[in-house]
């Protein structure tokens, strides 16, 4: 069973939920945002998936959340972390999953990341149970106006960019952050431009050609991300992913996992 914490009802599961029970795992959806309770801790569960939100991962300055469960969602990615539960967190799930850990995220001074874009997978990904099949170039989804700044000094980073380096990141052996949406479909995106046509027009993107590059993408993305996601639900089960070999050539068994 893994838990799914959903922050916004903008961003559901989409095909990242069938990705994962493809892949052989059992989703439990909390939603804070509609007044949920996130559980205490980790006990039963053998993963942890946290999405993403329009809310901003650090406080404003008034000092006060996003929202107002973060704290606690940040003392779950502890736990998680702590006792090797593997998590798979993406853009505002990663930021809360670098800052709970000391990282920094803030407001982009490069502006806002809309839309399809590649990312370059870096060398060390090789020795990733989950990173080391992602191609060199993947196509990836943006929709972000902040980042991670400074990872934390336990993480590892496994992809990035030219404007935005953090990427992609591993903190611990099983706990992975993408800044990138690989969950979205269509409708999800569609409606994100809708809500975000202002931010749109300042910036000279034509939301339909902006639709029209997204929906060509999205087999490429899938083509990627589904056995991405497939092979973390490998190492959540407590199973070596499929052709998974270390960086010398040789069979890797994985280190990975402490009780849930």
């Amino acid at each position: 069973m893994a838990l799914v914490v959903e922050n916004d009802p903008s961003d559901g599961l989409a095909r990242l939920g069938g990705w994962l029970t493809g892949g052989g795992l059992e989703l439990t959806v909390v939603r804070p945002h509609a007044g949920e309770e996130l559980p205490a801790d980790l006990e039963g569960y053998a993963a942890l998936v946290v999405l993403g939100g329009e809310q901003d991962a650090f406080p404003g300055p008034d000092g006060e959340r996003g929202a107002p469960w973060f704290a606690q969602l940040e003392g779950l990615l502890r736990k998680a972390v702590r006792h090797k539960v593997p998590t798979l967190a993406i853009c505002l799930g990663a930021q809360l999953l670098a800052q709970a850990h000391g990282g920094t995220v803030e407001r982009s001074a490069a502006g806002p990341e809309i839309g399809v874009r590649l990312v370059a997978r870096r060398d060390v990904a090789d020795n990733d149970p989950v990173f080391a099949a992602v191609p060199f170039a993947p196509d990836v989804l943006h929709w972000h106006h902040d980042e991670i700044v400074e990872l934390p000094v336990t993480a590892t980073l496994l992809a990035a960019s030219t404007h935005y380096p953090v990427q992609a990141f591993r903190i611990g052996p099983s706990a992975w952050g993408l800044q990138f949406h690989i969950e979205c479909d269509l409708e999800m995106f569609a409606a994100w431009a809708m809500d975000g046509v202002g931010t749109l027009g300042e910036l000279g993107i034509d939301p339909i050609e902006l639709l029209e590059s997204v929906e060509e993408a999205l087999p490429d993305v899938a083509e990627v991300w589904q056995p991405f996601a497939e092979r973390f639900a490998a190492v959540a089960l407590g199973r070596t992913p499929d052709g998974f070999q270390g960086g010398d050539g040789g069979p890797r068994s994985l280190p990975l996992l402490g009780p849930a």
